[in-house]
């Protein structure tokens, strides 16, 4: 997601260089650029009621997370997770430029999902966001809608998308970092759009819906590139060290380890 507003550090993050205002949309993760005007609510009065629907949905994702990681993860992907929540949150320090007056940074949801499994990734970038909620990097009051649409949005969409396209890619190293990448980039616009109807549903401000939609999914489409980018290149380099560290291929990992028993019995 955008960095913060060079204008008003710690208030603003850039979104999209296109509209005129800079209006928040929800959560300050999710923010449009404002060259010149203050902040100003999107959702407004009626963010509370959005607000809280979302933290039920993040409440009870969560608890689905937490019981399926328990029985996804093994002695080998459970010390992963920390690792890969580390590394989540140091990254997403990093920005890189997507178009003018515009930068982003990884969200991280398909890379945890894809190398610990969708529950579990989901699981670290809450914790992600947990903390820097804490640290007045979210607002505790858009936690929950925080963790909906950038951790259970992120991390189970892009593992789908990943299941799929590893059908069609092959499960050679080159194909399972590419559709890594793909379904990482695709993703980030997802987690706009269900943002944007978010917005359509809480969202009081004099911005028409559409033009959110436009902005949002229009400037994360080109967020997305990097994140693939990111999310490709970070899985290849695990696939070639460690692929037994990987969750989203589990069946490939276990039938290498039965051709090494018949080889080794052989």
């Amino acid at each position: 997601m955008p960095r913060p507003c060079g204008r008003q550090p710690g208030a603003c993050r850039l979104f999209s260089p296109t509209l005129s205002n800079c209006d928040e949309l929800a959560t300050s993760h999710l923010l449009i650029e404002a060259p010149e005007a203050p902040c100003t609510s999107l959702m407004a009065s009626s963010t509370a009621p959005v607000s809280i629907a979302a933290g039920a949905v993040a409440v009870v994702g969560l608890a689905y997370c937490i019981k399926r990681a328990s029985a996804d993860l093994d002695d080998r992907l459970a010390p992963m997770a920390g690792l890969v929540a580390a590394f989540i949150f140091a990254v997403q320090m990093l920005n890189f430029p997507v178009a003018a007056g515009t930068s982003g940074h990884l969200l991280g949801g398909a890379l945890a999902a894809i190398l610990v499994g969708p529950a579990a990734g989901a699981m670290c970038v809450a914790v992600v966001l947990l903390i820097q909620a804490l640290f007045a990097d979210g607002g505790l009051t858009a936690l929950g809608l925080n963790i909906t649409i950038m951790a259970l949005v992120t991390a189970f969409a892009g593992y789908g998308l990943f299941a799929l396209l590893k059908r069609f890619l092959g499960r050679s190293d080159g194909g399972l970092a590419i559709a890594a990448g793909i379904a990482a980039g695709i993703s980030v616009p997802v987690a706009a759009l269900v943002f944007s109807l978010a917005f359509a549903l809480g969202g009081v401000a004099d911005i028409h819906v559409g033009t959110v939609i436009v902005a949002m999914v229009g400037t994360h489409v080109l967020i997305g590139i990097g994140e693939g980018i990111i999310t490709g290149l970070t899985v290849a380099a695990v696939l070639r060290t460690r692929p037994d560290l990987v969750f989203g291929i589990k069946g490939r990992t276990r039938d290498l380890e039965l051709r090494s028993g018949t080889l080794a019995t052989g």
